[in-house]
């Protein structure tokens, strides 16, 4: 049993057939096979168009007890308008997720660049009016939040003092990237350019490393994030850490990659499974 949660931004890439999945597999067997390897992923999909009730079935009838979906809240609850004026819609939402149960742990509300400090009180009328018992992470991208300034120590008290985790981004290996491949400079245009925050204010801290695309060159930037993510270990805490790649054609083997590092640090740590085919994974 791992005591982390390990994952990629997603289960649904064709690429990884002959690497993550079998050569001839079918996608609709992704899903499972994913799922054998790795014990959580990113909830992107939901952040672009709310799943239909007969998706949410299958999925939960094919992730295991135990396995997490970091559902992000879609972009018109996030993205548009004044976050209170939103709280019924978020409801909806996870009322529409309750197939998964404790599977969407925790929910993401990914915040745009625009969001600053002067609406940090829509953001704590928004953590209030959500059910009580729901984990929730949040991710920020307005400069302020990043200058150890005021601004970032009245977000920091907000979210400790709400029990809700800021999720730590870290995109420096991508922009270390100096190659001209489309992909690369597709996910330099979308990505934010900020500096990490290795925030623990819950017992589950939140990682999303956006990976150079040759695996070495990711190292010297994984490393102080595998000292950190041994120390919660260590802590007892449960960290979530997902690994991407600029298309992500490679981001199972950098999620492969940081759990082989990060067994050095642990001695104790279990190995995953060589692919999709293989044994279950245990899960927390």
């Amino acid at each position: 049993m791992l005591p982390y949660f390990l994952g990629c931004p997603s289960w649904n890439e064709p690429a990884w057939r002959g690497a993550l999945y079998p050569a001839g597999l079918a996608s609709r067997e992704f899903l499972p096979a994913y799922c054998r390897v790795f014990n959580a992923v990113e909830g992107n999909t939901t952040f672009y168009a709310r799943p239909a009730a007969a998706t949410l079935a299958r999925w939960a009838a094919l992730m295991p007890e135990g396995f997490h979906f970091c559902a992000k809240l879609p972009r018109d609850i996030s993205h548009e308008g004044d976050l209170r004026d939103k709280l019924e819609a978020a409801r909806d939402f996870l009322a529409l997720l309750a197939p998964l149960g404790a599977r969407v742990a925790p929910l993401w509300l990914q915040l745009p660049a625009s969001f600053g400090p002067p609406r940090l009180g829509e953001l704590a009328a928004f953590i209030d009016g959500l059910p009580a018992a729901r984990c929730l992470a949040v991710e920020v991208r307005h400069p302020l939040f990043f200058a150890r300034g005021e601004e970032e120590r009245a977000l920091n008290r907000l979210l400790l003092d709400q029990g809700v985790e800021r999720i730590g981004l870290d995109s420096r290996a991508l922009f270390s990237c100096t190659a001209r491949d489309p992909a690369v400079l597709h996910a330099q245009s979308k990505k934010p350019r900020l500096p990490p925050r290795p925030a623990a204010f819950t017992r589950f801290p939140q990682v999303r490393f956006i990976g150079h695309p040759q695996l070495e060159a990711n190292e010297p930037f994984l490393a102080p994030w595998l000292d950190k993510v041994a120390a919660w270990i260590e802590e007892g805490r449960t960290p979530h850490v997902f690994l991407h790649t600029p298309d992500n054609h490679r981001a199972p083997e950098l999620a492969r990659r940081f759990h082989a590092l990060l067994s050095e640090r642990l001695p104790g740590l279990p190995p995953l499974p060589e692919s999709g085919a293989g044994e279950q994974l245990g899960l927390l």
